[in-house]
């Protein structure tokens, strides 16, 4: 996940290039997203686990994400996706909005493939993003009286868990990214 101008970013990396395919997402999916990144698991289902019971209870998996085509390339272009499902043997594939499969994919921890074309389109240099950007107005880890980044972070992971549960989805994305500031930074 990055931050970005246009908003949260998750950068698709194709597996041994140096280049990444930034696909914006609203704030909720972002949030949903993070979780499935962190394993944190909640006391109720989202709907991205709901629909993973779903097809669960009905004996279908899912076996990949293809991220397929990107229309109106530059600024935010629109991706499209599918889920490839396999019931009973044989594959069925489901369209799917970019985001929502990528936080699918995270949950059933299956692959995600990304159409050679597609990054041709809209890669970005892996070295316009790797070091992160700083938060905007966010206060300094050294400001903080607990002892150092390490129980900044900590205490900050524990008020990311209580917003989310809370369903406090602002404070947490800000919680979030301020995380991934000092994490970047270590």
């Amino acid at each position: 996940m990055a931050r970005a101008p246009e908003g949260p970013a998750v950068l698709i990396r194709p597996t041994g290039a140096n280049v990444a395919v930034p696909i914006y997402v609203d704030g909720c999916i972002a949030q949903s997203i993070y979780i499935a990144l962190r394993g944190e698991r909640q006391s109720r289902p989202l709907t991205h686990d709901l629909f993973l019971q779903t097809l669960a209870a009905l004996q279908v998996s899912v076996e990949r994400v293809e991220i397929t085509e990107i229309k109106n390339v530059g600024g935010n272009g629109t991706f499209f996706s599918r889920l490839v499902l396999l019931q009973d043997g044989r594959e069925v594939e489901v369209d799917s909005r970019t985001s929502d499969a990528i936080a699918i994919a995270l949950r059933a921890k299956c692959p995600i493939f990304i159409d050679e074309d597609v990054v041709d389109q809209a890669a970005i240099p892996v070295s316009n993003v790797e070091g992160g950007e700083a938060a905007d107005g966010g206060e300094d880890a050294d400001d903080d009286e607990g002892g150092g980044e390490g129980d900044l972070v900590g205490k900050l992971k524990q008020e990311l868990a209580s917003a989310v549960r809370e369903e406090n989805y602002e404070e947490a994305a800000r919680l979030r990214d301020r995380i991934t500031e000092l994490e970047g930074s270590s």
